[in-house]
């Protein structure tokens, strides 16, 4: 009876997690987005407004919102977030896309660049990627579940 209920609570039991992808145009966000939703990579043009996607990894579901990158809608990102107290338990995963390129900034530049040890209320996480081959995107995801977890 035991292992029935239990199958059923993971059946029917789950949260659904907010993302927000936010960075500089061109940086990935919308092919990171699609790797995720359907493995593959889709040839996208930049992103007015924004793109979201429903993606389940072991029975956990994310809404993850891909926001236009130009800098011209950066004034509106706070839209997505503005009066969300969740964002007092939000963790920061920073993926360091395009390691494929050379002379790309490696992942010790980027953090150092954005200050990322200043972050002191937040768990945060870097992560080298290639959003055009996936290499790196799963890691970042298994670092979210994983403190999704300890909560």
């Amino acid at each position: 009876m035991g292992i029935i209920f239990t199958k059923l609570w993971r059946l029917f039991n789950h949260q659904e997690h907010k993302v927000i992808i936010v960075g500089l145009d061109n940086a990935g966000k919308t092919t990171i987005l699609y790797q995720f939703s359907m493995n593959e990579v889709v040839h996208t043009s930049p992103t007015i407004g924004s793109n979201v996607e429903e993606i389940v990894v072991k029975n956990t579901h994310f809404l993850m919102w891909d926001i236009g990158g130009q800098e011209s809608l950066r004034s509106s990102w706070n839209t997505y977030y503005t009066n969300t107290e969740d964002l007092k338990k939000a963790g920061l995963l920073v993926f360091a896309n395009k390691q494929d390129v050379k002379g790309c900034m490696t992942v010790a530049e980027i953090s150092q660049s954005l200050q990322l040890t200043s972050v002191k209320d937040h768990q945060w996480h870097i992560q080298a990627c290639c959003a055009l081959t996936g290499e790196g995107l799963c890691q970042g995801l298994e670092w979210m579940m994983s403190r999704l977890r300890v909560r």
